[in-house]
């Protein structure tokens, strides 16, 4: 091969100024380089090195997923959107990134509080790979949030059956145990707990409400609390299960709750002491919705608690004795006395929870609910409202629509539950409709 000498006079110009020949960089050793980065923390680097990459192979698919990654991991969720849609455009229909890549979508919307849109992407995924457990979990997290807390742990359970080890959820799970566990389950955990005698096998209402605040006072870290009181936690307070496998769990005994209510009781009075309260009216105080702070036994109610963890952040939340609650109890007792006079007229009260998992179930809005099927809403103030169904309406089988499914749902927690009849729901089904379409109106 010749070379001119005007190419060597260049060369030997070149290495007299210190300059380095360098051969073309490969896209493995870029994504190499990046991927390092990555797993070193060193994002912003890792960033650079990925568009770099990009340069190289603007359509390749395992840059832009590495790039959309870190992007999402910088937080820059248009970024991040931007390339994941990109990163579809290219990727066949039948790559096993698909699920991947709209689960991440899924993320970025439910990041955004876009939770119809999050949900819908987290469909697609789990379309693509049913088995996606991100996808899993993100549908139980926005189920959990309509109100619809069975079927999120539904969701959570397909997630765990999948990755035993989620923390994500098994926390969530846990979290959601005394709405989902049936009356059999419950009390075998109250058994473990010391909470019952091991010959009870009859749940009660008392017994699932017992339940419901020792689980209560677990999630508040009751157990750390316990720990961080005593140098050495008495051993009839605390009980373990699954010792020494990655589900070992802590849990309050009936002794250890009780234990736990009265010196949470005794550090909240000491606390509303320095915040200059006169001893005389710190077992008198409410909260700004006039419900009491203290119960009789000198422990705290649960609206006491929320009072006292603002206090702990130096933030009054509670009224004095002499202090007037807005809105007034005259119009409270009004609006119970209308309330009752709903009940007796054969309407029964639910919570928000059970209106949220009646919309889901038959995919009607509030709205057609009110209007077509008997729900009544008893406006409190601006944000708060209570809700009313017919138990039982055979001469309009609309009005009777919402209390079969919040039966239904309730029968997943306890079989022994007896659904009525009702033709309209069965003529609906018999043809496969639901009872609303996609836009919350009736069919």
């Amino acid at each position: 091969m010749r070379f001119s000498k005007l190419f060597f006079v260049s060369l030997a110009i070149s290495l007299a100024a210190g300059e380095t020949v360098l051969r073309a960089e490969s896209l493995d050793e870029c994504l190499a380089q990046g991927k390092d980065q990555y797993s070193s923390q060193q994002y912003e680097d890792a960033q650079k090195t990925f568009l770099r990459c990009e340069k190289i192979d603007p359509s390749n698919i395992d840059v832009k997923l590495s790039l959309a990654g870190v992007q999402l991991t910088l937080e820059d969720l248009s970024g991040a959107e931007k390339t994941f849609l990109a990163a579809l455009e290219k990727m066949p229909r039948t790559s096993p990134y698909v699920s991947y890549t709209y689960s991440m979508l899924g993320d970025i919307a439910l990041k955004r509080q876009q939770n119809t849109k999050a949900n819908e992407y987290y469909s697609k995924s789990l379309a693509s790979n049913a088995a996606n457990v991100n996808s899993l979990v993100g549908k139980g997290v926005i189920t959990e949030y309509q109100g619809d807390k069975q079927g999120a742990a539904e969701y959570y359970r397909s997630a765990l059956a999948v990755e035993p080890l989620n923390l994500i959820a098994r926390q969530r799970l846990i979290n959601l145990e005394p709405d989902y566990l049936t009356d059999e389950e419950i009390l075998s955990a109250l058994k473990q707990r010391y909470a019952v005698k091991p010959e009870v096998t009859e749940m009660t209402d008392e017994l699932r409400a017992l339940f419901a605040k020792i689980h209560q006072a677990e999630q508040r870290q009751g157990v750390a609390y316990l720990k961080n009181k005593y140098t050495r936690v008495p051993s009839e307070y605390v009980v373990t299960i699954n010792k020494g496998t990655d589900f070992e769990r802590d849990m309050l005994t009936l002794a250890g709750y009780q234990a736990m209510e009265k010196q949470v009781g005794q550090d909240a009075f000491a606390v509303f002491k320095k915040m200059g309260v006169p001893i005389k009216d710190i077992f008198l105080l409410r909260n700004k919705k006039g419900e009491k702070v203290f119960t009789k036994e000198s422990t705290l109610t649960d609206s006491g608690f929320i009072v006292y963890t603002e206090a702990l952040k130096n933030h009054k939340t509670f009224l004095l004795p002499n202090q007037s609650v807005p809105p007034t109890p005259a119009f409270l007792q009004k609006v119970e006395r209308y309330a009752n006079k709903l009940k007796q007229n054969g309407y029964i009260e639910i919570s928000r929870a059970e209106l949220k998992s009646i919309e889901n179930q038959t995919k009607c809005s509030e709205e057609t609910l009110r209007k077509e099927m008997g729900l009544y809403v008893l406006p409190l103030d601006k944000k708060v409202r209570r809700y009313f169904i017919l138990k039982d309406n055979p001469k309009d089988a609309k009005k009777s629509v919402p209390y079969y499914y919040l039966l239904k749902a309730h029968s997943k927690r306890n079989p022994n539950i007896k659904l009525p009849t009702n033709s309209l729901i069965d003529s609906y089904a018999y043809y496969g409709y639901t009872v609303c379409l996609d836009d919350g109106k009736m069919l």
